[in-house]
């Protein structure tokens, strides 16, 4: 790309867009936290999770930035060589250290331009919908130089403040209205356009939009029908336990190793999730099952096909994404009985969770109930919690305390 003029008009163009762009719900972080560090700041996250309005919320922030969005089909064309042009258009626009680099994964070898003016003292904000690309450049070229947000569709807490509910108010109305917000919420997930068009058809365009353009075109491949029906298995079995070999078979695969990769890529786009089997051997944590989750239960429910009893999936689905969004090491514990969710921090493992929609707090041998013990008792833990639907209580078995916990309550801690 060498046509000056063409740059020039796309980066009008689109700084113009981009200071006109409704700035939406502010999103549950620490801005102080990301604008006062001098190192890069590296937003990831599935498509049309809101990281360009996250960009706009940041440059709120500051009196002049320069902005440009690569996926734009006038820079097609544009290549790491294009980018000493694009640092003259900007600075004929006006003097700033403040630059917002969108979808910065289309372009081949970002990083190395991202790190030079990161040295020449500018400071950066960059964001990209592929987990894997963007690892990977930053850890060989910015190593020590970012720090990362990834991006989820909107959380309870921040769809109740797009929906005008002050969540902090304790009284009945209120609590009336939450929980109608979070059936709706349990149901149709957290995707900002979703949610204010309540339009179906968004939720279809977009799965389809990452299946061919981030993953079936990206990574050129060519088992369309298999790769489409093994997204389509994943999205119906969230939750549960999966071997790359079962679903080899299943799907009729002609190798294990097409599937890893196909699940893999899949991750990459933060369309899925795998969560390990905890165990103090590595190796075996690697080859052992892995349970699958998705990124929004909304964009879930338009591709599976459901059934009733899917509540209680949804609902651990629902934990699992918020756990993520905290930040938190997880994982799942199965030995004689199953617990949902072990918290690791440093090297302990320091919160056992289970999740279910119902709980008979007078039948000892529950299957939850037995489960969350074991894992209590094998990480040495008196305390443990279940998240329940909308039940509220406390069980006491010997020295061990589980407390029952409406989901609704958790996701507003």
């Amino acid at each position: 790309m060498n046509q000056l003029s063409l740059l020039q008009e796309v980066v009008a163009d689109q700084l113009k867009s981009f200071k006109l762009k409704n700035i939406g719900v502010i999103r549950n972080i620490s801005f102080k936290k990301y604008t006062k560090t001098k190192q890069i700041v590296v937003i990831s996250g599935i498509r049309r999770s809101g990281k360009s309005t996250l960009l706009a919320q940041f440059s709120k922030k500051y009196k002049n930035f320069y902005y440009i969005n690569f996926d734009d089909e006038r820079l097609i064309d544009f290549s790491v060589d294009d980018f000493k042009d694009l640092m003259l258009v900007f600075q004929k626009l006006y003097s700033s250290k403040i630059i917002l680099l969108d979808e910065i994964q289309n372009i081949d070898k970002w990083e190395r331009f991202v790190r030079r003016i990161h040295e020449e003292g500018y400071k950066i904000f960059i964001t990209g919908s592929n987990a894997k690309l963007l690892s990977t450049e930053l850890t060989t070229h910015l190593t020590g130089r970012y720090v990362k947000i990834e991006l989820f569709p909107f959380s309870f807490k921040e769809f109740l403040n797009y929906s005008n509910i002050n969540y902090q108010k304790k009284d009945s109305p209120t609590k009336v209205k939450i929980i109608k917000k979070f059936d709706y919420y349990l149901k149709n997930g957290g995707f900002p356009d979703f949610i204010k068009y309540k339009d179906k058809e968004f939720l279809q365009r977009l799965y389809e939009d990452i299946l061919y353009k981030d993953l079936l075109i990206r990574f050129k491949i060519k088992e369309t029908k298999l790769f489409k029906q093994l997204a389509s298995f994943l999205f119906t079995n969230f939750t549960k336990e999966i071997s790359y070999n079962s679903l080899k078979n299943s799907l009729g695969f002609k190798s294990v190793t097409s599937v890893k990769n196909y699940v893999e890529f899949m991750s990459e786009s933060f369309l899925i999730f795998e969560l390990y089997k905890y165990d103090y051997s590595l190796k075996k944590q690697f080859v052992s099952d892995k349970k699958i989750y998705t990124i929004d239960n909304g964009l879930r429910n338009i591709i599976a096909f459901s059934i009733s009893k899917d509540q209680g999936r949804m609902l651990e689905n629902l934990v699992f994404l918020e756990l993520k969004r905290r930040n938190k090491e997880i994982y799942y514990y199965k030995g004689k009985k199953e617990c949902d969710f072990l918290i690791k921090q440093g090297t302990r493992i320091v919160d056992t969770i289970q999740v279910s929609k119902n709980i008979n707090v007078d039948d000892k041998n529950n299957r939850e109930i037995e489960g969350l013990l074991e894992a209590m008792k094998m990480f040495n833990l008196k305390q443990g919690k279940i998240i329940t639907y909308f039940q509220e209580d406390t069980i006491k078995i010997n020295k061990y305390k589980i407390s029952l916990i409406p989901i609704w309550k958790w996701l507003l801690i």
